[in-house]
């Protein structure tokens, strides 16, 4: 028997807004998240440009002897994680009594490795590092720290597929409980916002260098995009059985239709066409869903030359003829990396269940590729009931999702 799965609960933590109440206005209002930060080019980046959010204050909330073990990306996924919780309106009996998973997209943790080996470097002593930096190091260090602090009896790991970490973190959530393996798990993304995690990205010219407009530098789909923006914060998923969600009178956000997933197998950076077509097609498959039965496509796209213009030829190859709504809200958050699969979930169903689509804001000129789609620059006053979201990343590792409104 394979069981339908609701999404009852969602929390966030982003640059455009520090709960889904203020992420719902900015993304209505096509506000963007990103800063030019001084500290980046006084150190040597290429790019200055960042999304920005403050850290959160912890003291007073959770415990010191939790919080040693926690990196600052494991803050931003505390905080989303107490706002889904919230949402779902499940509280420390339930987890405890209860075989609730995680399973969190993250693929890096590096400012405490750089922190620790900079204590060991000058101070040639490791017992100068302290027992925090072990936990906060490793890319388990999310679902790790938030399963000790909730008490968490499920399944618990962590997913590392690049940029589509927290959408494969979304699908596999939605496998296991589509097979009857568990009942209810807290599914999520989170990435570090610091020089020391995207250093290697700029090393690569793959960010925007357009810092006299930081809120235009994101531009996805624009023929004169120049790059990427680097991003983060955490955003939380409830994913629960239908059968659990009615039982306890669960609200329910939206349910997960289908999962697809596939490897371009070629390049380790360079995108391609196929790939993303595959996975798209997998999850029209697998979902019994056609392609026009899609209204809204939240697309991937980065803003670079290259990714951007394969995956408008894949969404064009598979929606030529129904033309849905495409947009990437990374045009106003940058890319958030291993958090970005999860949180543009929750910034299309908070869409989906506020009838309206936000804008591709800084589109202005389509090239050869995106003019073929229906991109809109402007907010969309529109209903739509069933989505598509895209996530690709390093490796060519895909996923799409194919989330719709609940009806019983």
């Amino acid at each position: 028997m394979n069981h339908r799965v609701v999404i009852t609960g969602m929390g966030i933590y982003s640059v455009i807004g520090k709960n889904l109440d203020e992420v719902r206005d900015s993304l209505y209002k096509g506000k963007s998240g990103i800063i030019l930060d001084s500290h980046r080019k006084e150190i040597g980046f290429r790019s200055g440009l960042t999304g920005m959010v403050e850290r959160p204050l912890l003291k007073g909330i959770l415990d010191r002897r939790l919080r040693v073990g926690l990196p600052v990306q494991g803050e931003y996924a505390y905080i989303s994680t107490l706002e889904a919780l919230k949402t779902s309106n499940i509280d420390d009996d339930f987890l405890h009594s209860r075989e609730v998973g995680i399973l969190f997209g993250n693929d890096s943790s590096a400012l405490p490795v750089v922190e620790s080996t900079d204590i060991l470097r000058n101070k040639k002593d490791t017992m100068m590092i302290g027992s925090g930096y072990i936990f906060q190091s490793m890319n388990s260090t999310v679902s790790m720290n938030l399963s000790v602090i909730f008490k968490l009896r499920g399944v618990n790991f962590t997913v590392s597929g690049a940029c589509a970490s927290g959408s494969h973190a979304i699908g596999i959530g939605y496998l296991l409980i589509r097979q009857g393996l568990q009942e209810v798990i807290i599914c999520g993304g989170a990435q570090e916002i610091n020089p020391e995690a995207t250093a290697s990205f700029d090393a690569l010219n793959a960010f925007s260098i357009r810092e006299s407009e930081p809120e235009k530098a994101s531009r996805p789909f624009d023929r004169d995009r120049d790059g990427l923006v680097p991003s983060g914060g955490a955003a939380t998923l409830i994913l629960e059985s239908y059968e659990s969600a009615i039982k306890r009178g669960a609200t329910i956000y939206g349910e997960i239709v289908s999962y697809g997933f596939s490897s371009n197998g070629e390049h380790i950076s360079l995108p391609n066409v196929d790939g993303p077509v595959r996975a798209m097609q997998m999850a029209l498959k697998e979902g019994d869903i056609r392609s026009n039965e899609i209204d809204y496509i939240s697309a991937h796209a980065t803003s670079t030359v290259a990714g951007d213009s394969n995956e408008a030829q894949a969404i064009d190859m598979l929606f030529h003829d129904s033309r849905p709504l495409v947009s990437s809200t990374k045009s106003m958050t940058g890319h958030e990396m291993w958090m970005g699969g999860a949180s543009e979930v929750i910034y299309s169903i908070l869409m989906m269940r506020n009838s309206f689509v936000a804008p591709n804001i800084n589109f202005e000129n389509p090239d050869e590729f995106s003019k073929k789609l229906n991109i809109p620059s402007t907010t969309q006053s529109v209903g739509f009931s069933t989505f598509l979201s895209n996530s690709f990343g390093f490796g060519g590792t895909n996923s799409s999702l194919i989330i719709r409104k609940f009806t019983s």
